[in-house]
């Protein structure tokens, strides 16, 4: 035996081995498994991907263990690449590795977050066994991606099939509950919490509070929040954001403070953004930039979702070059950011800055999208500039946006601030079919604004006969051109439709009734309407005060403020309008000019040129000089009142002082002051026509003019004087 040995001995050390690429290549792949195992758990995950497929095309027989295919399916999932995720499925399948329970729930969890579902399922389905991962998988997949439904009722199969949920069950089926806004889901799952084992855990009770925050029932996210016993930072966050969210600012601050206080948690970057928030809506910048110190500090100064809240902070506070420098050091400002800003620049009505904004987010390749339309928009409405919401009208048009109703809507309002109706009728036109409620009452209000009550009727006719009908909001504006026109027919029909639709409960309607009735001269309908309603407020006082006043009714305004003033209700500027009108037509001196002097400190309301041009003068006749002072001071408070300079000018001309009259003329031409034209109207077969001092704008003015020179020559033949007629 030992002579054989030996042979073999020598035999052996005189062989010569196979070339190495006959060797088997089980140390190499060994070797590639683990790199590519060790760049996932570094979490390269690019790398990796890019290491499997160079890999394969060196070797198609390249072997991967199981292991191997969990990392890699895991980076897909992180990476959302539904591609590479097909590529690494398929070939698992095709190289017959045995799947256990584990890789296969982690196959579902990539499609899942990939959200391909029909893949998601198809794996589901064909799982011989499933465990309470799997389930968790699939409603994970789809309350991520917003199919909260689905979610739901694969919640529900799960508990039929006796598998129970765990912490990670819970915080997926109930963010698809908060998604979904089923208030009643929602406690049933707070129940199902509470019964469970691992109820008490931090991630069901976080998302517990975070579901109950959306919902708006605060006091129940609280009470969540307070039985968590040991809090972790999404714990703090849920709450702090759920306070922001919902307006209650301070104690969103008041627990930001108390989280600092504790230390044990450092505030990440959305917790600073919650803040920054609060700090927004209380338009408290100090202490907004005592927190941005600190979130420099703690190394968020350049993020994004920090740095957008921190940019509208400083923007809704007014400071916008602050707002700029916060903006300048983000590293990648996204789209929110962008907006912020523009809608900071807009809401001062800076249009040169707001447009900027817009065109270099454009230049840095961002995609506009509605709310930076309406933001630039809005800022064109405010400065108003028709030259650049002209220009934004022709983006509008490029991108299509203009088949938005929330844009167009802009649009309207745009154009009747700019004084331009018939740009704003153009739009209205082409929107007809698409047209809301809120486009109808934006076309009625800007007729109304720019008085045209024949528009705003005619409006209101289409109105009835379309798919809307009219709101409070829509008989605001219709009683308005009523009462601008004193048509008291047509006001009767108004206050009809309103008892009929039940809006003559809403007190701003009832308030626009009552105005419309004592400027039409029926005080007696007013004060019926007003005796009706239950609780009158100071502009339902104030309206009747008015109406009594200026139709001469001194008397009966006074008692009417001393039983206002009998309740309780705080009179406004409109209501010691009238009290001083009745003191003024009732001869009253004394007592007017006492309200007069007490006006700032018993009810705190400072003195404006309305309640200075009713003052009574110091005898009943008065006297020119105290009317000229009188006269100059409301030029003092308002430089551009017409009423004040056409005042002066008709003293003047009472005393004979021609020169002054010019000098108030040139002044007023010089000034840019424009004397209100006189407007008359009539209304034939229930249409009214409107028209100006020197108007050419009814489509029949030839005939009218026609007419009148007949009627001009008619009273000349029977002798009689046409100026004095």
């Amino acid at each position: 035996m030992m002579k054989v040995f030996k042979a073999s001995m020598t035999l052996n050390f005189n062989y010569s081995p196979p070339p190495s690429t006959l060797l088997p290549n089980f140390k190499n792949e060994q070797f590639s498994n683990a790199h590519i195992s060790s760049l996932c758990r570094k979490k390269l995950y690019r790398e990796a991907l890019e290491a499997f497929d160079q890999f394969l095309e060196e070797n198609t027989n390249f072997k991967v263990f199981p292991s191997t295919y969990a990392n890699l399916v895991s980076a897909c999932s992180f990476l959302k690449s539904i591609e590479h995720g097909r590529k690494i499925h398929d070939h698992m399948l095709a190289s017959n590795c045995e799947q256990d329970i584990i890789l296969q729930n982690h196959i579902l969890n990539m499609y899942g977050k990939c959200g391909s579902f029909w893949d998601a399922r198809k794996v589901f389905d064909e799982m011989p066994e499933r465990n309470v991962v799997s389930w968790t998988s699939l409603i994970a997949g789809y309350s991520q991606n917003r199919q909260e439904d689905k979610a739901i009722e694969l919640y529900f199969q799960m508990l039929r099939t006796g598998c129970f949920p765990d912490h990670f069950t819970f915080g997926s089926i109930i963010k698809a509950c908060s998604g979904s806004g089923n208030v009643w889901f929602g406690r049933q799952l707070h129940a199902h919490v509470i019964k469970s084992e691992t109820g008490s855990h931090p991630i069901a009770q976080n998302a517990l509070t975070s579901m109950y925050a959306k919902f708006g029932l605060i006091a129940d996210a609280f009470d969540v929040f307070t039985r968590v016993v040991t809090k972790d930072l999404i714990s703090w966050g849920s709450m702090i954001a759920g306070f922001s969210q919902l307006g209650y600012d301070n104690e969103a601050l008041a627990h930001f403070k108390e989280m600092l206080r504790q230390g044990a948690y450092k505030p990440n970057e959305y917790i600073f953004g919650s803040a920054f928030s609060a700090c927004s809506s209380l338009l408290q910048q100090e202490y907004g930039r005592q927190i941005h110190g600190m979130c420099i500090k703690f190394g968020f100064g350049r993020d994004n979702f920090a740095g957008c809240s921190l940019c509208d902070m400083y923007a809704k506070c007014g400071h916008l070059e602050s707002a700029r420098t916060v903006f300048c050091h983000i590293d990648r400002p996204d789209l929110v950011s962008w907006n912020a800003m523009i809608s900071g620049f807009s809401n001062v009505g800076d249009a040169n800055e707001a447009i900027s904004f817009f065109s270099w987010m454009q230049h840095m390749r961002l995609i506009p999208d509605e709310v930076s339309v309406l933001s630039v928009l809005s800022a064109c409405t405010r400065s108003p500039t028709l030259y650049q919401g002209r220009q934004v009208h022709s983006y509008i048009i490029k991108t299509a946006f203009d088949f938005t109703v929330a844009v167009c809507n802009a649009l309207l309002t745009m154009y009747a601030k700019c004084s331009n109706l018939n740009d704003a009728f153009i739009v209205f036109e082409d929107m007809r079919n698409h047209a809301d409620s809120v486009s109808w009452n934006a076309m009625i209000t800007a007729c109304m604004q720019h008085n045209q009550a024949g528009e705003v009727f005619r409006l209101l006719k289409l109105m009835l006969i379309s798919d809307f009908k009219p709101d409070y909001i829509t008989l605001s504006s219709v009683i308005g051109a009523c009462a601008d026109i004193a048509s008291l027919k047509v006001g009767n029909q108004i206050h009809c439709f309103t008892v009929k639709s039940g809006l003559i409960l809403v007190v701003t309607v009832s308030n626009g009734l009552i105005d419309m009735y004592t400027k039409c001269g029926s005080l007696e309908s007013a004060q019926k309407l007003f005796n009706l309603m239950e609780n009158p407020n100071v502009v339902s006082w104030s309206s009747l005060i008015m109406g009594y006043a200026q139709c001469g009714y001194g008397e009966e305004a006074l008692e009417l403020f001393k039983a206002m003033k009998t309740l309780g209700i705080k009179p406004n500027e409109v209501t010691l309008v009238g009290v001083l009108t009745a003191c003024s037509h009732i001869g009253l001196v004394e007592e007017g000019w006492q309200l007069y002097k007490t006006m700032e400190s018993e009810h705190g309301i400072v003195p404006t040129r309305e309640h200075c041009s009713c003052m009574p003068p110091a005898k009943p006749m008065g006297t020119l000089k105290l009317e000229k002072k009188a006269a100059d001071n409301v030029l003092n408070l308002d430089p551009s009142n017409s009423a004040a300079f056409v005042l002066l000018s008709n003293l003047d001309g009472y005393r004979g002082r021609w020169d002054e009259v010019a000098r108030s003329r040139k002044l007023m031409r010089e000034s840019g002051v424009k004397k209100v034209p006189g407007q008359s109207w009539i209304e034939i077969k229930d249409r009214f026509h409107v028209f100006l001092v020197e108007d050419n704008s009814h489509p029949e003015r030839g005939q009218i003019y026609a007419m009148l020179e007949e009627l001009w020559l008619q009273m000349l033949d029977d002798g009689r004087d046409p100026l004095q007629a």
